[in-house]
């Protein structure tokens, strides 16, 4: 009997890694009685399906076969009852209006899950964002909205609908690096086509070689800098790396760098115009400079037959902060961060105050996140309840603060529903009248779109989610996958594996593969420290069903890279 027991004991565990590693995929068992029944718009309550005991409850969709809208697209949970909602809301908005709706993306830098009231920071933790709370509880407040791990591949993500490892950005470049966007159809070319008035303002870095431009991919219209703010001022910055400030051979050799230097404007079919070097004393001064300018193209719009996308990207609060006069101590943090986000708040609500009085709020959707965790090897640095921070796949890297605001439009609750900032794209398309496979027609060719049309999740009053999962990827390699409430992780950051002392974030340490897939209840355990793989194989095989499927897409749609780091 000993012997029966442990050949068992053997198998089970042999079936468990063959599961969670992606060797073993069992398609899920789904009654054809109950297929592709889940919640709909109207009712958030628990789904009784049949006789069984228990409850299926929404957004929750292991099990639940996905339906295929086109080749080159991820496959959606199709919920026709709050597609005709959000279509019938849609229609009766441009019948007053008579245009399509404005698009502002209000994207800020490093800024983390908890660092706003309407998150549980805010005033508690020395940086109070009233504003932004305000409308927040006007919005959709989404709990699982993610980015990428770090700055470029998640700007990319949104300006192409993809995941890095279609369209090659794999991480930050650095002081000049080659390679970006490189002419790729962006969701400003789309809404263009489509009539809009398309704006950006702010960070860009997603490249700075002529074809990565943002007046090269769609843009109208450009005022920002190109790369990343730390960049420009810690060479400049004797308090910061003294040992290129305080050497002028090293300074020099920062100078002749091959990378923009200057806050930049640029139009469509124009080049590079140079508006201001920017030094330290220039840089405490870059939001409110881009504030301006964003104020300003809002007014031009007041009235126009035509709509507009909103590209603004935040400056804040990416290290090093240099506080202005005015926000210097206004926290009640005091530091450079806390302060930072005091001025973030009065930034966004300078620009939400523009379309009231211009009268384009009715009109005009607002999406209001950060481009990833926050990043925890500068201090001050931003906050966040989960595990990780920037440079990592684990939820604290990735899980970004987000809300979704229209007046009138969307019903203000909050939902765990799945979204990724590739979503962003396919779900803009939609609101400018292009829908299911027309909008997978709109990428390049042979090119994968990865996002989702979450436009009834938005408008549908109590809309669930069209998408089954989260892909999560470190740089080329697949790292997790999400689906429900659990998540399974073939990688791991651990960024204090070599270095013992001081801050330690996603770009520190080292990166291992976990040994048989790690499995984690996101619910009972968002820090990520105990792995349930054995106890709950069940869930690892319609998990790992969803790996298999991802990997079949990558056959026919290979991976891209432009930028990564050595060795990978």
């Amino acid at each position: 009997m000993a012997n029966i027991r442990a050949r068992a004991l053997t198998r089970t565990a042999a079936f468990a890694l063959a599961v969670s590693t992606g060797m073993l995929a069992l398609p899920p068992v789904v009654h054809a009685a109950e297929r592709g029944v889940v919640a709909g718009p109207g009712d958030d309550s628990p789904i009784k399906r049949g006789d069984a005991p228990g409850y299926d409850y929404q957004n929750q969709y292991i099990g639940v076969p996905g339906k295929q809208v086109a080749d080159n697209m991820e496959p959606v949970i199709d919920h026709p009852d709050q597609q005709a909602a959000a279509e019938a809301k849609l229609a009766a908005l441009q019948k007053k209006t008579g245009k399509k709706p404005n698009i502002v993306v209000f994207l800020m830098d490093d800024v983390g899950y908890m660092d706003f009231g309407f998150n549980g920071g805010g005033a508690a933790v020395g940086a109070p964002t009233p504003d932004i709370d305000r409308v927040a509880d006007q919005a959709l407040i989404l709990s699982s909205a993610y980015s990428q791990p770090s700055c470029s591949p998640t700007r990319a993500t949104i300006l192409t609908g993809q995941l890095p490892v279609h369209h090659g950005i794999l991480r930050p470049p650095m002081y000049g690096e080659p390679g970006g966007l490189n002419g790729k159809t962006t969701i400003a070319a789309m809404l263009s086509s489509q009539g809009y008035v398309t704006q950006a303002i702010g960070k860009w870095h997603v490249g700075e070689n002529t074809g990565s431009q943002p007046q090269n991919v769609g843009f109208d219209d450009f005022r920002g800098f190109l790369s990343v703010s730390d960049m420009y001022t810690e060479w400049r910055d004797p308090n910061i790396n003294p040992e290129i400030a305080l050497s002028p051979t090293r300074t020099k050799l920062i100078e002749n760098a091959p990378f923009d230097k200057y806050d930049v404007h640029s139009h469509k079919g124009g080049g590079i115009e140079k508006v201001g070097l920017i030094t330290v004393d220039y840089m405490k001064d870059l939001d409110q400079r881009w504030a301006d300018y964003g104020v300003e193209f809002l007014k031009k719009q007041q009235g126009s037959t035509k709509p507009f996308f909103l590209y603004y990207n935040t400056r804040g609060c990416h290290f090093d902060n240099y506080p202005n006069a005015k926000y210097l101590g206004r926290s009640p943090g005091r530091n450079t961060y806390t302060d930072c986000i005091v001025e973030m708040n009065d930034i966004f609500a300078r620009l939400y105050k523009t379309l009231q009085d211009t009268g384009e709020l009715d009109n005009t959707m607002i999406i209001l996140t950060s481009d990833n965790g926050p990043e925890q090897e500068i201090e001050p640095h931003a906050r966040t309840p989960f595990r990780g921070g920037k440079g990592s796949t684990w939820e604290g890297g990735v899980r970004a603060p987000f809300f979704v605001y229209w007046k009138d439009m969307i019903k203000p609750r909050r939902s765990d529903g799945l979204f990724d900032f590739a979503d962003i794209l396919p779900t803009s398309l939609d609101l400018a009248g292009i829908r299911g496979a027309a909008i997978g027609a709109k990428m390049d060719k042979g090119q994968y779109l990865d996002g989702i049309d979450q436009a009834s999740f938005l408008l549908a009053d109590q809309g669930a989610s069209n998408r089954r999962s989260i892909i999560y990827y470190w740089t080329n390699r697949l790292a997790a996958v999400r689906m429900d409430e659990w998540k399974l992780a073939l990688l791991a950051q651990v960024p204090d594996a070599f270095t013992m002392n001081g801050n330690h974030g996603g770009f520190t340490g080292t990166v291992m593969n976990t040994n048989a897939g790690a499995l984690f209840d996101l619910y009972t355990d968002p820090q990520e420290q105990n792995s349930l793989t054995i106890r709950h194989i069940p869930v690892a095989i319609g998990i790992s069903a969803e790996l298999d499927r991802y990997r079949a897409v990558l056959k026919k749609y290979p991976p891209d890279q432009q930028i990564n780091f050595f060795g990978n």
